[in-house]
C-alpha cells in the first residue's frame, strides 16, 4: 500500500514537471523574437530547444537527474526570462500606461507624505 502511495505521488511531480514544462513551451513559441533581444536574454531558438529537450525528456526518457535538469530550464524561464519579456513588450499584470508597483486604483501611493 505504502509502495502505491509513493508510486501516485511520483506519477503526479512527473506530470506537474511535463505540464510546466509545455506551458513554458508554449509561452516562448508565442513570444516575439526581438523581445528575447532587447531583455538580454538568450535568443529565442536557445529557449525553445532547451524548453522542447525538457518536454521531450519528461516524455519519453525516465531518468529523474534529466527530468530535474528540465525543471530547472523551466524554472529558470519562468523565473527570469518570462517576467524579463513581459517587463520589455509592455505586458503587466493590472498595470495600465506603465505605472509603478507602488500605483493604487486612483493614482500613486505615496505613504501618507
Amino acid at each position: 500500500m505504502l509502495m502505491s502511495a509513493f508510486g501516485g505521488l511520483m506519477w503526479l511531480l512527473y506530470t506537474a514537471m511535463l505540464v510546466l514544462a509545455v506551458v513554458a513551451l508554449v509561452m516562448a513559441a508565442f513570444s516575439r523574437e526581438d523581445a528575447f533581444r532587447a531583455a538580454d536574454k538568450q535568443n529565442k531558438m536557445f529557449w525553445l530547444i532547451i524548453l522542447g529537450i525538457a518536454v521531450a525528456v519528461n516524455l519519453l526518457v525516465p531518468m529523474l537527474f534529466l527530468q530535474l535538469a528540465g525543471l530547472v530550464a523551466t524554472i529558470v524561464f519562468f523565473v527570469d526570462v518570462r517576467p524579463a519579456l513581459q517587463q520589455v513588450s509592455g505586458g503587466g499584470r493590472g498595470r495600465r500606461g506603465g505605472g509603478s508597483s507602488s500605483d493604487g486604483p486612483y493614482g500613486p501611493y505615496n505613504g501618507g507624505r
